[in-house]
């Protein structure tokens, strides 16, 4: 048996995963989410712990399983958002700052100001963007007294999730690949810290993880952490790329989106062997990033990223209290025959690919006396769908080809209307696998392959299609659908430039 932990935005996710790939036991809890400023984002480190120790604990009782039987834990979480800690008391120095954080927004525009966005773009494959985890640790370093001296000489540490979990779980200050190439101090091709951006960020590189393959060795659970398990911990990855793989998207031209927080459609590029220059290839509002590495092998994958999708239905729930629960929308968008030109811009914290502006912010038109709560949840499903198409089309024009089938995995694919709206308006069939929650399948195959317990062809024959959707509306209705969406995008931008 396989422990899977996924670490998501809003909650933390267990598995446990028999030899089959079938979870046997599940459990779930959500944390709190803080707002200090506008468009900042954190979450309490020690709560994040605390919470996936629980829920480990709670998988393994409803899989009516000892601890002690565990045969290895595979890690899968929330990317980008940064925790730093004293490596010597395990104590949170500071509240997490999430990968939904504009803070550093700023700072990013005086970097691209000052001319470092093509040295940033060319070394790690991403934009300048508050985004990722480089700017957030530097906020730290300037904002919280005496960390830099603390980071210099060992007393601070930096990790995303993943390596928070791991220092929690082994007691080693570590981290893989996928998670270290969203941090905007990862060079792609030498595949490690880069001294010239840590010094760009003032950054110690004394202060960051060491970087493991995504596969194999992280140490093993200290006693008495999760009861008895002393198993391996034996794959780690960060959410989306966690997802790639469960969805055994492992050869070259094969993608996936995830429906989530956020949604990130992402393709496997190959390895540096399979670019034409023997090295990844970076494109325009796109990501390049790290998928995974296995031994000294590292497939690479092109990544389009939405920040708001699921988290704009969980603003219907939680700030408007327009609905209970989120299945409620689904009947909601059914209930009416069109949007009648009500359109959401969730741009809670910007927009993400392809249009890459932190500045944007959330957006209603459309609205008349006649708009009512059902008008509101569709216009948040069909955003939903809209932004997938955009990140979508970005990605056909990068990679040359069209896409042909969409897989599909996260929550929001238990939405049957969503899903069929997502085929119609995008023009191909969405499939939807047996297994909804393939991030935290990837995460027990990661760690599975790293202990021998499965090979990569096991987990290609493991995955298995529970429905598909295939589009019903006229190409001419959807492209008017977009037209609507593409005129409340624009009026969303550049709305938060400060002075």
């Amino acid at each position: 048996m396989i422990l899977a932990i996924d670490q998501g935005t809003t909650g933390t996710t267990c598995f446990v995963v028999d030899e089959d790939g079938v979870p046997m036991g599940r459990a779930y809890r959500e944390f709190a989410q803080h707002f200090p400023q506008p468009g900042w984002v954190e979450h309490d480190a020690g709560e994040i712990w605390a919470t996936t120790r629980a829920v480990a604990l709670e998988a393994c009782d409803d899989a009516g399983l000892d601890p002690a039987q565990l045969a290895a834990v595979g890690i899968t979480n929330q990317r980008e958002t940064v925790c730093v800690w004293d490596p010597a008391t395990g104590e949170p120095l500071h509240r997490a700052i999430v990968w939904q954080d504009r803070r550093t927004a700023g700072m990013c525009d005086r970097l691209r100001d000052e001319g470092h966005e093509p040295l940033v773009r060319r070394k790690t494959g991403l934009v300048l963007d508050p985004y990722f985890s480089g700017t957030k640790i530097a906020w730290l370093l300037e904002h919280l007294p005496e960390l830099r001296e603390r980071a210099e000489r060992g007393t601070a540490v930096f990790g995303t999730i993943d390596s928070w979990l791991l220092f929690n779980l082994t007691g080693e200050h570590v981290t893989e690949p996928s998670n270290a190439s969203r941090t905007m101090l990862f060079d792609l091709k030498a595949g490690d810290w880069d001294p010239e951006l840590c010094e760009l960020l003032g950054v110690p590189i004394r202060a960051l993880p060491e970087v493991r393959p995504s596969i194999g060795g992280f140490g093993r659970v200290r006693e008495g952490v999760l009861g008895g398990a002393t198993c391996p911990v034996g794959g780690a990855a960060g959410d989306q790329q966690a997802a790639l793989y469960g969805q055994a998207c492992l050869d070259r031209g094969e993608g996936k989106n995830t429906y989530g927080t956020g949604s990130f459609v992402l393709l496997n590029t190959g390895t540096a062997d399979d670019f034409p220059e023997g090295e990844p290839t970076v494109h325009d509002g796109l990501i390049t990033t790290v998928a995974w590495q296995i031994g000294a092998r590292t497939v690479y994958a092109l990544e389009a990223s939405v920040f708001a999708t699921g988290a704009a239905v969980q603003w219907l729930r939680d700030g408007l209290r327009i609905i209970d629960s989120a299945g409620e929308t689904e009947g909601l968008a059914g209930s009416l025959t069109s949007n009648d030109g009500v359109y959401l811009v969730p741009a809670f914290a910007g927009l993400g690919a392809p249009h890459w502006d932190p500045y944007a912010r959330g957006t209603i038109t459309g609205l008349t006396r006649g708009s009512t709560r059902a008008h509101l949840a569709r216009a948040t499903l069909e955003s939903i769908a809209f932004q997938t198409v955009d990140a979508v089309r970005a990605m056909e024009a990068a990679a040359g080809d069209d896409l042909r089938v969409l897989k599909a995995d996260g929550g929001a694919t238990a939405n049957r209307w969503l899903m069929q709206f997502q085929a119609d308006v995008l023009g191909v069939p969405v499939v939807v696998p047996a297994i909804h929650e393939t991030t935290a399948l990837g995460a027990a195959f990661l760690a599975g392959v790293g202990v021998g317990a499965w090979s990569q062809r096991d987990v290609s024959r493991t995955w298995r299609q529970a429905a598909e959707y295939t589009p019903r509306m006229s190409r001419d209705e959807a492209a008017t659908l977009h037209v609507g969406w593409t005129d409340a995008v624009r009026r969303s931008l550049r709305q938060a430039v400060p002075d």
